[in-house]
């Protein structure tokens, strides 16, 4: 963690410690002014790693919204028949978000040498331009200043642009993010940095309105400034990006500070925290805005399963169940078509971001199987169906692969050339009441029952608070707050009279709904957030028994291996794209996996071969352990880099350290890290699980620092180091994958929430040579029936035969 001092020091060097004098355009407000500052959050940025002591500055929960002088328009919305004024150098890319400005008047290069080499060549800044297709403040700049004729004369004239897709990049991303943050205090998309043609950064911030407003400079201001002062003082400019790239590294540094792994004290100290933050009303652990952050889950049923008589464990599933409960009730879950929004606005969940990340879906699919699985509640099992019906009717293309995100922002009608944020998703009072006209169960309207169980107003029901601009006025987006019971009671019908009204109001507005211009889908798919989906899949297909999930989940296992990998050198591919003509394509040269590509995915093919019982799936996985070791582990310090050391346009090598919207790769591994090991225990395989429970353990020293002074900031891995500390729970099942004995015993297993858990099947059909890297080759059936072992710190049951038998072992503490 850097001192105070450290990032005091880095934002002097980024101003050239008075030598370049205003060059920094700090983004810094006053709290009148703050209300201006609009950025999108793609994470949960005020707790990003490694510098949350820069806490003077926050960004609003009501700036993430879009406000009614920003109405958009995007490049892309043009008819493609449509002749094109200017065309750029990012029309022949493959990232939907780049080709939203191939027609920019801005000389755009994507990331690329011949880029850089001319900024050598002209001896000119870099302009580096980060966002995302679905964000809506990187429209409006495009609008403001991307579609300017006189902005782009200025960037061309003085600069070498370059735009970044970051979720084509995150490298990149996080590189230019942490000096962002390290310099502002603050970050977000769009990003925009200024780079010296080596590639260091100068100064740099997020949004930037084309004029000078809101007490800040315009961005025409910034660019004549820094094109003068890069021509007057060159040399200074150097010198002190030199000295940031020092402090970078230095901030950015994980180091081992000890030799062993940090105690019960860590995560009960953990825990402590999220009950003393923990929100009672509406759920979730601090204030808006709201982000249904995964990982804190995973944790808390962690925690609780490991000791279900644990009073504070307790807690944690109360917490968990409730949070659960009210996102699912809340605005952020889309009521009429299915799928969860990015985060809420507000405390109640109410008013979204209206944007849908797969990422999110993928993970709340394992949240609310878990919250199935501890308490059997077939409300929780029905949130997951219904997710996995929006992911594969809205973001799947044909072939199994997953597509990135849909946007928030959409056409309020065909024909209107503005796109407002929010527009297909809510819905004025008079829409709703001539969509469902005089219907009736008895002698109450369906009008009245829906508007009371939804909360729908005649006069829209966003508050100004969430809306301060006024954008939703006479809008409503639809929210829980009463319950079935309630409202049946309150209108005299029966549960069943109530459920049947509901679905019909829902199926007639879902078909209103379908006739409106749908938002933007970004079809690019990420091999990184496909892994998260083959999780999510093969958790829920396990956890409700639903054989559907896991032919879905195999379906994208496959698809990636299709199209996501490089057979020849054994490598994962970051990255592929849905063509024009429907078929996959890939930029040239195709982008290379990162960390999370690979520990993404290897968690999703553990648990796919957990829910399937298919070999095929666990030695892939191995395999592409081993690939990561060799691309991404640090020998000196232990835990993983971000990106490999292959690309040199990438300036500084990180270390994510921070669990946010997704997990980090290093807490992922951690856990994949010890799976395997327990499938490799007293194997013939080389050290028989050794080896990746030692890397385990050096991951947990290189972040125990981390772990101790920040707990929160590392969930996933707080429940990795549990994982480590208990040992994992084995399930060693020996019997046909077909026989239904066999499967009597792997359903008591998977009905259970067992976090930590191991489960594999022995078939005596299987060759001991198919089997002679796990566990399982040394267990065998001693008779005709199927037979199961549970082992517990590294001792193992006596073999039970009885689903009776095998649910007492698996109850016990």
């Amino acid at each position: 963690m850097p001192t105070g001092r450290a990032v005091f020091l880095l934002r002097r060097l980024s101003t050239g410690d008075n030598r370049l004098k205003n060059i920094n355009f700090n983004q810094n407000t006053s709290k009148d002014t703050l209300l201006s500052h609009p950025v999108c959050i793609h994470r949960d940025l005020a707790y990003n790693k490694r510098i949350s002591g820069f806490g003077h500055y926050n960004i609003n929960p009501k700036l993430t919204r879009s406000y009614s002088d920003n109405i958009i328009k995007m490049a892309s919305s043009e008819s493609s028949a449509t002749p094109k004024k200017h065309t750029n150098k990012l029309v022949n890319e493959k990232s939907p978000y780049l080709l939203q400005h191939a027609h920019n008047p801005v000389d755009w290069y994507p990331w690329c040498q011949e880029a850089i080499d001319r900024a050598k060549q002209e001896n000119k800044l870099i302009f580096l331009s980060v966002g995302y297709s679905t964000c809506h403040w990187c429209h409006v700049m495009e609008r403001e200043s991307f579609e300017s004729e006189d902005v782009a004369k200025i960037m061309n004239e003085h600069f070498i642009n370059i735009k970044v897709d970051r979720e084509e990049r995150p490298d990149l991303d996080r590189v230019y993010m942490l000096f962002v943050m390290a310099t502002t205090g603050g970050g977000g998309w769009p990003m925009s940095v200024f780079l010296t043609p080596d590639l260091r950064p100068v100064t740099g911030g997020t949004y930037f309105p084309p004029e000078d407003r809101w007490g800040r400079p315009g961005f025409k201001t910034i660019l004549l400034s820094l094109a003068k002062k890069w021509k007057e003082n060159q040399t200074q400019f150097l010198e002190a990006s030199i000295n940031i790239m020092d402090a970078l590294q230095n901030i950015s540094n994980v180091k081992v500070e000890t030799n062993s792994v940090p105690g019960e004290a860590t995560w009960n100290k953990c825990v402590r925290r999220y009950i003393t933050n923990f929100e009672p009303h509406f759920g979730g652990f601090g204030t808006a805005p709201k982000f249904p952050q995964a990982s804190i889950f995973n944790f808390l049923f962690h925690f609780y399963a490991r000791d279900k008589q644990n009073p504070e464990g307790k807690q944690c599933l109360e917490m968990c169940l409730h949070t659960l409960t009210k996102i699912s009730k809340g605005g952020i879950h889309d009521h009429v078509a299915s799928g969860f929004a990015r985060y809420s606005v507000d405390n109640d969940w109410h008013v979204p971001h209206f944007e849908k990340m797969l990422y999110d879906q993928a993970q709340l699919m394992v949240a609310y199987t878990d919250a199935y699985l501890a308490t059997k509640e077939e409300y929780y099992a029905d949130v997951v169906r219904d997710i996995v019906k929006y992911v594969n009717r809205d973001l799947r293309h044909d072939l199994g692969g997953y597509y990135s995100a849909e946007d928030a922002d959409s056409y309020p009608v065909f024909g209107a050339d503005k796109k407002k944020e929010g527009a297909f998703c809510v819905w004025e009072y008079d829409e709703i009441n001539s969509l469902i006209g005089d219907k009736k169960v008895g002698n109450v309207s369906y009008l009245e029952i829906f508007c009371d169980y939804f909360n729908v107003e005649e006069s829209g029901n966003v508050s100004p608070e969430s809306d301060p601009h006024g954008e939703l006025t006479n809008k409503n987006v639809l929210i829980i707050y009463g319950s079935e019971e309630e409202t049946a009671s309150k209108f005299e019908i029966t549960k069943d009279q109530l459920k049947q009204v509901l679905k019909e109001c829902i199926d007639i507005l879902y078909e209103a709904r379908s006739k409106r211009p749908r938002p933007h889908l970004d079809t690019k798919m990420l091999c990184s957030w496909n892994g998260l989906a083959i999780s999510g899949l093969a958790h829920a297909g396990q956890g409700l028994g639903e054989k559907s999930f896991v032919e879905d989940a195999i379906k994208t296992a496959n698809f990636i291996k299709e199209h996501l990998y490089d057979q020849e050198n054994k490598t994962l591919l970051h990255s592929c794209y849905k063509a024009e003509d429907g078929n996959i394509t890939q930029t040239n040269p195709p982008i290379k996996g990162f960390l999370d590509d690979y520990a993404f995915l290897i968690r999703g093919l553990l648990d796919l071969y957990e829910a399937s019982l298919d070999l095929h799936w666990l030695n892939w996985a191995r395999e592409l352990q081993e690939k990561q070791n060799e691309l991404f582990w640090d020998s000196d310090n232990g835990g993983y880099f971000t990106c490999s050391a292959e690309d040199t346009s990438v300036v500084l090598r990180l270390k994510e350290d921070q669990d946010g919207a997704e997990p980090s790769g290093n807490s992922v591994s951690c856990h994949n890290l010890q799976r395997l090991a327990a499938y490799a225990d007293k194997s013939s395989a080389e050290e028989g699980g050794d080896r990746e429970r030692d890397m385990a353990k050096k991951v947990l020293m290189a972040f125990a620092k981390r772990l101790i002074d920040s707990p929160t900031a590392l969930p996933e891995m707080m429940s990795a180091l549990m994982f480590f500390t208990d040992s994992p729970t084995q399930v060693l099942i020996s019997g046909g994958c077909s026989d239904p004995r066999t499967l009597a015993l792997v359903r008591a297993v998977r009905s259970r929430l067992l976090p930590g858990r191991v489960l594999a099947v022995a078939d005596p059909k299987d060759s001991p040579a198919g089997m002679s890297d796990i566990l399982l080759s040394r267990i065998r059936s001693t008779g005709e029936a199927p037979t199961a072992y549970v082992c517990r710190r590294y001792a193992c049951s006596l073999p039970v035969t009885s689903v009776q038998q095998l649910e007492t072992l698996l109850d016990e503490p």
